[in-house]
C-alpha cells in the first residue's frame, strides 16, 4: 500500500533578515549624509517686540553699513571702517580675553544679504557662540 502524505503546512513565519539589512544600510546612509545637510549658522534671532539684552556685560556690536563696509565698537577707531579680516582679528582677541561675549550684528536695510552672512560666518569661524541681530521695534499703528 502506498503511504498517504499529509498536506504541507503553510509556514506562518516572516523572514525579517532582509528588512534588517535594508534598515542598517539606510541608517548608515543617513548617518553619513545628515552632517553634510546642516549648513546654517545658529543664531538666536530677537523678536521684533523684544526688550533690551539683559546681560551683565556690554555686547560687542558689529555694523554693516549701506556701502558694505564693516564697523566694530571696540578701541579708538569706532568710526573708521574695517575689513572683514580686521573685524575677525578684533573678535579673536575679544574671545580670547572674554569667551562668553555676546556679539550683535547690526545691518543696514539696503545691505545685500550676502554681506551679513559673510560677517556671521566670519564670527562663527572666530569661535563666537552667541550672536544676535539688532532690530528696531515696530512703529505703533495709528488707530
Amino acid at each position: 500500500m502506498s503511504q498517504v502524505r499529509k498536506p504541507r503546512r503553510m509556514m506562518a513565519d516572516i523572514n525579517v533578515v532582509p528588512y534588517i539589512d535594508v534598515m542598517l544600510v539606510l541608517l548608515v546612509v543617513f548617518m553619513i549624509t545628515a552632517p553634510m545637510m546642516t549648513q546654517g549658522i545658529q543664531v538666536n534671532l530677537p523678536e521684533t517686540d523684544s526688550g533690551a539684552v539683559g546681560d551683565d556685560q556690554e555686547p560687542v556690536v558689529v555694523t554693516v553699513r549701506e556701502g558694505g563696509d564693516y564697523h566694530i565698537n571696540v578701541g579708538e577707531d569706532q568710526k573708521e571702517s574695517a575689513s572683514l579680516e580686521t573685524v575677525k582679528g578684533h573678535v579673536l582677541r575679544i574671545m580670547k580675553n572674554q569667551p562668553g561675549t555676546l556679539f550683535l550684528v547690526e545691518g543696514d536695510r539696503a545691505v545685500p544679504y550676502g554681506k551679513v552672512i559673510e560677517l556671521m560666518s566670519s564670527l562663527q569661524g572666530a569661535g563666537v557662540e552667541q550672536v544676535g541681530l539688532v532690530t528696531e521695534p515696530p512703529e505703533p499703528a495709528d488707530s
